[in-house]
């Protein structure tokens, strides 16, 4: 009978033991089912998440000095014209001769001028011949007071046609109406030319223009009559000066305003077409929120940009300011020590998970 309870007894001890090493296996594969749901699930939420990268909206002491290039262009350029038809009988001056204002610049024969004066004359010849003749009938009374104020009027007329081939004799000479350097010269001694034929250039540069376009960020800055240091890459050790002498009321299609800088050039340093620099804002600056253009998405016109708060893309609409090179004024909708995403934008939206990637 002992015999028999011990046999029991040892079977039970056997169950108890399998039991419990199955509750201990079951509770172990619990464990390792739960850790590894949690590693998937961390993996899976980091698949989701896009990588980009970031920098942070910062308050900056911005330098406003702006650069804006151009040509030059002279104060006056005038191509001289033939006021008489016929043929050139001088040539007075060469291309890079110096010509007052009413200078004469060349002579041309004007035949049919001269004749035109003859004809004139002996018109106003016979016209005062009449004069006298019916002022003299109309004191005996031979002739009406309508019909002497007739012939008074043919002689006027006549003076005055008389007058004008005069004038247009007179116009043979080729003369310019401003100062300037010959730039070139379009005849010849012995060529014929047509009435209003172009004869000659005539360019003044005792002051030069350089015109530029200033963006609509930079153009609030400037006026009429301010001052504008000036550099030309040809003459390197020197800075000029200038004034401004035109902004453009009205923008071109690319937001740019048309201005003119006038420089003064007693020494002819400059020449027309030459390359310049105007530098406008030189020694001013600010202190202002910016961001580098490229957390802008698009354009930076279009002032959308996206930050990170929470693990998450947050699209901000901000009101942008000046161009500062590699960066932009921000002046509505950011705050400094906001993180920006400048790499990456183009596979989020809003709400978007992000992870930052260095």
């Amino acid at each position: 009978m002992k015999k028999k309870k011990s046999s029991v007894v040892r079977i039970i001890i056997t169950v108890v033991v399998i039991i419990a090493s199955l509750a201990g296996i079951q509770r172990q594969l619990d464990k390792n089912k739960a850790a590894n749901k949690a590693a998937t699930d961390e993996v899976a939420k980091q698949n989701t998440a896009v990588s980009v990268r970031t920098d942070i909206a910062t308050m900056k002491n911005i330098d406003l000095g702006y650069t804006a290039n151009g040509t030059f262009i002279p104060k006056q350029e005038v191509v001289v014209g033939a006021e008489a038809a016929g043929r050139v009988a001088r040539v007075l001056v060469k291309e890079g001769d110096f010509v007052k204002a009413g200078q004469t610049l060349a002579i041309v024969v004007g035949d049919k001028q001269n004749v035109s004066v003859a004809n004139a004359e002996a018109s106003l010849n016979n016209a005062k011949m009449d004069l006298e003749r019916f002022e003299s009938a109309f004191t005996t009374g031979g002739v009406t007071r309508q019909q002497l104020d007739g012939v008074r009027l043919q002689y006027e007329t006549a003076k005055n046609n008389l007058r004008n081939a005069q004038i247009a004799a007179g116009d043979v000479a080729i003369r310019t109406s401003v100062a300037g350097i010959i730039n070139s010269k379009k005849i010849e001694p012995g060529s014929y030319v047509s009435l209003g034929a172009a004869a000659f250039d005539v360019v003044n540069i005792s002051s030069l223009k350089l015109k530029v376009n200033v963006d609509e960020k930079n153009i609030g800055g400037l006026k009429e009559g301010q001052k504008v240091n000036i550099v030309v890459s040809v003459i390197p050790d020197k800075v000029f000066s200038g004034t401004i002498t035109f902004i453009a009321p009205k923008a071109d299609a690319n937001l740019n305003f048309p201005v003119e800088v006038e420089i003064p050039n007693a020494k002819n340093e400059l020449r027309a077409g030459m390359y310049g620099s105007a530098k406008f804002g030189e020694g001013a600056s600010v202190n202002t929120l910016v961001v580098p253009r490229n957390a802008f998405v698009g354009s930076v016109s279009d002032n959308k940009i996206f930050i990170i708060k929470d693990g998450k893309a947050v699209e901000k609409r901000v009101q942008s300011g000046r161009s500062f090179g590699d960066h932009i004024e921000v002046l509505d909708g950011l705050s400094a020590g906001d993180e920006v995403i400048v790499s990456g934008q183009i596979n989020i939206f809003d709400q978007t998970p992000v992870q930052v990637i260095k």
